[in-house]
């Protein structure tokens, strides 16, 4: 992976990243230690971790990897308490990862629901819980992978749009009671992103195309690094007047 950038916004400060071992999760990793940040990378991947954190440009951060399953909250909690125990300080919560399922309302198994939620939903609130209070004491910030499907109806990905939808309130709601603090909050809304979990996640059968066609346009989807990019900004000192937006990176998904 080639990361061209001379920036170093993130020199002495630390990040937490989840979904880190694939995908926009590391791409957020190597580009935040590409930029001086020490990150602590989260993911149930234990092989994807150790091969990212290997990725890193000769003086640049560092990626410490910690395998980490964000469907408990003591886990979730545990990982904020490492991140601040290994590099001092929090300046930086990436919540990225997700698991996205397509199917007919009808047929969606209750595990697969709850899969969703504690995955896409619940790890992100809880992991904001526990880490506000120390990203209050740096006048750190928290950036939201959220999605166009929480902006829009999508058919045959209603669960996976309701948690992205939770996503958006959340960034929203946590922005107004904070207000008043140092500390930002934003989220970023991907449309179509070339990942692994994209690329898994085929229609069900006997879908209706031009529903799907709805919300589908001809430019190309996105590269993980694009979204990696925009976070870094938004995270960065330049993204310091961004407070409580939620960023669509889409294509022109939902444009009109």
């Amino acid at each position: 992976m080639s990361l061209e950038t001379p920036l170093r916004r993130f020199e002495g400060r630390a990040a937490l990243v989840t979904g880190a071992a694939s995908g926009i999760g590391r791409a957020v990793a190597l580009q935040l230690a590409a930029e001086g940040a020490a990150v602590l990378a989260c993911d149930i991947d234990a092989a994807g971790l150790e091969a990212v954190g290997k990725e890193v440009p000769e003086g640049a951060g560092r990626i410490v990897g910690r395998v980490t399953d964000l469907r408990e909250r003591a886990e979730c909690a545990a990982a904020v308490d490492d991140a601040v125990a290994e590099f001092g300080r929090l300046d930086v919560l990436g919540n990225v990862a997700g698991v996205l399922r397509m199917g007919h309302v009808t047929e969606v198994p209750e595990d697969e629901y709850r899969l969703l939620f504690s995955v896409n939903t619940d790890a992100y609130f809880f992991l904001c819980q526990a880490a506000i209070p120390h990203l209050l004491a740096t006048r750190g910030n928290i950036v939201n992978i959220a999605s166009n499907a929480g902006l829009m109806g999508g058919a045959y990905t209603v669960v996976y749009s309701m948690t992205k939808g939770a996503v958006v309130q959340l960034t929203k709601s946590l922005a107004m009671e904070f207000l008043k603090k140092k500390i930002r909050i934003n989220a970023i809304a991907p449309g179509g992103t070339d990942t692994a979990l994209t690329a898994a996640a085929g229609f069900p059968d006997g879908v209706d195309w031009e529903l799907i066609n709805r919300y589908m346009v001809p430019r190309p989807m996105a590269k993980p690094e694009d979204i990696a990019k925009l976070f870094a900004f938004v995270a960065s000192d330049d993204g310091r007047n961004i407070h409580g937006a939620i960023l669509s990176s889409d294509g022109g998904v939902t444009a009109g």
